[in-house]
């Protein structure tokens, strides 16, 4: 059994257990300027449209009451170490998926175990962070996930062994992972709209429809993910991703993004007392096409600013502009332990 824990509104949860007076009102996360971006809302400003990613003059036009708080990455980063203790504390394999966001593989149990340890760990997640933690419980990694999706804010569900194929089958094609809106828009011609749909092709239709990855993609409507935890090991390389809740166009959202997570990447080499020497990024397009670029530095670093700069020319050279991007990440690479790298000669 697989958990998927995923902290609700994490930034704006943050920003309201800090300040008790933001309960209960709608919130936004947002920087200040001229081009201020949404990066998260809370489930009070939700109705009003206001989402992450969308421009903050936007947000305040849709809610005028809304409260724009700056975003505060060593709070959100003090929480996420916090969540990892509990995720960690029983000795299940965690792997992480951003600050707020982790699978834990729960091995060979019960339905009914899986959820009392789930239901566990969510509170003692709250009881360290006073933040709520949805989950879903099931056989694999993507039910799981979409099971945790369904349930929030603060909610749990399980799903039995089995049962994978039955729930899947009447969800939108557009839950499977891989399958974005374009790919959607074009099955959408041939008639497959469910996931249901994807699990009754035969082989030349999957050819057709997803080619190469087709038996992937069948065997995961079909309920069928072999896909286990991943815990990370020795630190080859830090990264971060982001995946936008509506695909993101406007340049500065992602220089704003990018911002962010050079702080968060920073913020773990001096953890671990490490610099890189090599900062990348990865973007992955609407149609869910990957493009990654990256930058060697003349001396390792672990400063933010540097690390920010270098994303920046790596962005600049994707050539972007325009485009629909639906994911963000940073990464730094070839590490090693801080003042034991060789000086430049000149």
């Amino acid at each position: 059994m697989i958990a998927h824990f995923d902290v609700d509104a994490f930034y704006a949860g943050v920003a309201v257990r800090d300040d008790p007076s933001l309960r209960g009102r709608p919130v936004a996360i947002a920087g200040s300027g001229r081009r201020a971006v949404v990066l998260t809302a809370s489930y009070e400003a939700r109705p009003f449209g206001v989402r992450s990613a969308i421009p903050l003059y936007r947000a305040l036009q849709a809610c005028p009451h809304l409260v724009v708080v700056p975003p505060n990455m060593q709070a959100y980063r003090s929480a996420s170490r916090e969540i990892f203790a509990v995720l960690a504390r029983r000795g299940h394999p965690v792997e992480s998926l951003s600050l707020d966001e982790a699978f834990v593989d729960f091995g060979e149990c019960a339905l009914g175990e899986a959820i009392e340890l789930a239901k566990a760990m969510r509170a003692e997640i709250y009881a360290a962070t006073q933040l709520t933690v949805s989950a879903g419980v099931a056989s694999g990694k993507m039910v799981a996930k979409i099971l945790s999706d369904a349930c929030k804010p603060n909610g749990l569900k399980g799903l039995v062994p089995g049962d994978e194929a039955a729930f899947l089958a009447p969800l939108p094609v557009g839950c499977l992972w891989g399958v974005g809106p374009k790919t959607q828009a074009r099955l959408r011609l041939c008639g497959i709209e469910t996931i249901g749909d994807v699990a009754k092709l035969g082989d030349s239709e999957l050819r057709a429809a997803f080619g190469s990855w087709g038996a992937e993609v069948r065997d995961l409507a079909r309920g069928i993910d072999r896909r286990g935890v991943r815990p990370e090991r020795e630190t080859k390389s830090i990264s971060t991703e982001e995946t936008f809740e509506y695909d993101v166009r406007e340049i500065g959202v992602l220089v704003d993004l990018l911002r962010l997570q050079a702080k968060e990447i920073a913020a773990k080499l001096a953890r671990e007392g490490l610099s890189a020497r090599s900062i990348g990024i990865k973007l992955k397009r609407a149609d869910f096409s990957t493009l990654v670029r990256q930058t060697n530095l003349i001396e390792p670093t672990a400063d933010p600013a540097r690390i920010f700069r270098a994303a920046v020319v790596c962005l600049r050279r994707a050539g972007v502009r325009g485009v629909p991007v639906r994911l963000l990440g940073t990464r730094a690479a070839a590490l090693a332990a801080r003042g034991s790298t060789q000086l430049p000669l000149l």
